[in-house]
């Protein structure tokens, strides 16, 4: 009857016949042929493994039960932390006595050992997850530094970020989210540098998350940890692949969150100029860095202008200088330019989603027949003029330039906002819609409610600096994909 009594406050009986009563009803293993079970005899007693196919290591498990079932009752010990400490031999073992705990444990992909007469059950964590290897990103890919990149099992990340911080101060904090997933989240931080306010209130907003499941992982909890100005389509977090670039920014004293089955990291808090910044800046000397930067910027706000300044000139082109009557058109457009500019935004779009889903063999031959036929035979045809679609080619390459997808359509919302407002009120439109795109990027703020475009408001002289200009202190830490300098 005691027995019954500490299950039904969660905890474990003490007696086997129970406790697997109570955990096999819970898990569901006659239907769930994943979940194994099997009753063994250890040290005279009777004992009972719990463990999920395919997330245990084979021969690890089969070399730990060998040993358990070489034990004899005169080696027996009397509790389990003895058993835990003294007689399992293994790193990573624990023990406990709570089923919320073990069920989730088990559901990890831990081994689970269940004895007669013990209230507590031993937990081994011999984890091994399927996973592809530490690659270069396809996506953050860079000329020099290192080759390897984020993967989607969350301790092969964490190594990643400890194999260049050997530091005490280096934190991995876990915990985890969703009431059905309960997908792990690590929390990287450097204790003596980080903001411990804003630390604390990321940590509250992680276990205060009412979600069933992180379906979509980081973007799934981007959108639990800021639900503000959703309107507002500049990107609030970063994302990276790197390493190298996710360790340089916990030195400099961010959060870098990591959760399980993602392969990039988050960090946060994140300015414009942060979403700006690429890992290449730092691997060349400090005349190119600065050279790579300044084009970069300038190149993200030409894809933003080329095309509603075009179309104001056009409309009147009575302001276009005498040198530069070349970009008048040649030919009178079927199509107004308005409804040009729009369908190869669409366009466009259609192209990206359409090499994405393209295979890889596939790919060069399809290339080629829409740059032949949407390119040349639209123009020929005449439903493009040949100056819209350079533009527009300009544009769609240009927007690579950058690597964060999140700032490249935040972009093109406030270009399509401005192309329209330009045809609709001409001159006055073109302002207002550029008036607009300034006060959606100072309107901002980050997630932990500073200013988006830090260090012009509030002003910092010493900081812009070294945001516009890559430079080297004597003494200063570069590292892969932050200026560790910034601070001063």
């Amino acid at each position: 009857m005691l027995e019954r009594d500490n299950v039904a406050k969660g905890r474990i009986a003490g007696s086997l016949q129970v406790d697997m009563t109570y955990l096999n009803s819970r898990l569901d293993v006659d239907k769930n042929f994943d979940i194994i079970y099997r009753v063994i005899h250890i040290g005279g007693k009777e004992a009972c493994m719990y463990l999920i196919d395919g997330f245990c290591k084979d021969d690890l498990v089969q070399k730990l039960l060998q040993y358990f079932m070489d034990l004899t009752p005169d080696k027996m010990p009397e509790d389990m932390h003895a058993l835990s400490k003294q007689f399992t031999p293994y790193v990573e073992v624990d023990i406990e006595d709570k089923w919320d705990v073990l069920i989730q444990s088990l559901l990890s992909g831990m081994f689970i050992l269940l004895l007669e007469g013990y209230k507590k059950a031993l937990l081994i964590d011999s984890r091994t997850y399927p996973s592809r290897g530490v690659e270069e990103p396809e996506k953050d890919k860079t000329l020099r530094g290192s080759k390897d990149g984020f993967v989607e099992t969350l301790v092969s990340n964490t190594a990643l970020i400890r194999r260049r911080i050997r530091s005490t101060d280096l934190h991995m904090e876990m915990m985890s989210a969703g009431e059905s997933s309960r997908t792990d989240i690590a929390l990287c931080y450097m204790k003596k540098r980080v903001s411990q306010d804003f630390l604390q209130e990321i940590r509250e907003k992680i276990r205060n998350i009412k979600a069933d499941s992180l379906t979509m992982n980081q973007e799934s909890l981007a959108e639990c940890l800021y639900q503000r100005k959703w309107y507002n389509p500049f990107p609030k977090f970063k994302y990276t692949e790197r390493p190298d670039a996710a360790a340089a920014q916990v030195l400099e004293g961010n959060i870098v969150i990591l959760v399980d089955n993602s392969p990039s990291a988050m960090i946060l808090p994140t300015t414009i100029f942060d979403v700006i910044e690429e890992a290449d800046d730092y691997y060349f000397p400090p005349v190119t860095g600065t050279y790579l930067r300044i084009t970069r910027f300038l190149i993200t706000l030409l894809t933003y202008l080329v095309t509603p300044t075009f179309l104001l000139l056009i409309n009147n082109d009575k302001w276009i200088p005498e040198s530069f009557s070349f970009i008048m058109l040649k030919e009178e457009p079927n199509l107004p330019l308005i409804w040009q500019f729009l369908v190869l935004e669409l366009a466009i779009d259609g192209l990206k989603l359409a090499a994405i889903n393209t295979p890889n063999m596939l790919s060069t031959p399809l290339s080629v027949m829409a740059a032949l036929v949407l390119g040349e035979f639209s123009v020929n045809s005449g439903w493009f003029s040949s100056e819209v679609m350079l533009y527009m080619a300009f544009v769609a390459i240009a927007n690579y330039t950058q690597s964060n997808y999140e700032l490249g359509y935040a972009l093109k919302f406030l270009r399509i906002i401005t192309l329209l407002l330009t045809q609709w009120f001409n001159v006055w439109g073109y302002v207002g819609g550029i008036l607009l795109s300034v006060l959606s990027v100072c309107c901002n703020r980050t997630v932990s409610r500073k200013s988006y475009i830090y260090p012009l408001i509030p002003f910092d002289w010493k900081a812009l600096k070294n945001r516009l200009i890559r430079r080297r202190l004597p003494g200063a830490v570069q590292a892969g994909g932050a200026e560790t300098d910034r601070r001063g």
